[in-house]
């Protein structure tokens, strides 16, 4: 593919390793040729780089597969243990290879592992998730007319900021971009 398709996500094969693109920026400088400015976080690693590729170079992309796990519970030595759902074989991935996504996810909740060559390399999250406040203060009168934002505790362990008028038992809808409050959802 040419550089100009990389986007945000995108995983490359790039200079014999795999990268996940996680910052991508298209430059076209005054005078100068258009340039994509990518930062590359090397999947098994975890290093980042910041490469610049012309907006016409061709780089290559890494052919995925893509399955359904279930969350089973996180090995304090090897990591997040998953199941596949349809040979329901069990493999762990490790939290540097994960980073954040795994505090988006629940035990016993079906995510979508991608896969290289047969050796799995991260999740595929949904933009937003919905979890459920377990922990958090009262809102106290007043703050709710500002725009005061306090922290509270998720079901996965989690800690995000919230509006003041959250309580215990909400289900809040988060965003796994940006990991912001977006909004409360109804029960």
């Amino acid at each position: 593919m040419q550089a100009n398709d990389i986007r945000r996500g995108s995983v490359l094969i790039h200079k014999g390793a795999l990268w996940q693109a996680v910052e991508v920026e298209h430059r076209t400088p005054g005078n100068w040729r258009a340039f994509v400015q990518v930062k590359l976080r090397n999947v098994k690693t975890g290093i980042h780089v910041n490469e610049r590729f012309q907006s016409t170079a061709s780089v290559e992309r890494a052919w995925l597969d893509k399955r359904k796990a279930e969350y089973l519970y996180d090995d304090p030595n090897t990591g997040p243990v998953f199941m596949d759902q349809e040979t329901y074989e069990q493999y762990s991935l490790s939290r540097d290879l994960l980073g954040e996504a795994m505090n988006w996810v629940k035990p016993n909740e079906v995510v979508e592992v991608t896969f290289f060559e047969g050796t799995p390399i991260g999740l595929e999250l949904p933009t937003n998730v919905v979890l459920e406040i377990t922990e958090t203060d009262p809102a106290t009168k007043g703050d709710t007319v500002s725009n005061v934002q306090k922290p509270a505790l998720l079901e996965t362990g989690h800690t995000v900021k919230v509006p003041a008028h959250i309580r215990v038992g909400d289900r809040v809808k988060i965003s796994t971009v940006t990991g912001e409050f977006q909004e409360r959802v109804n029960k």
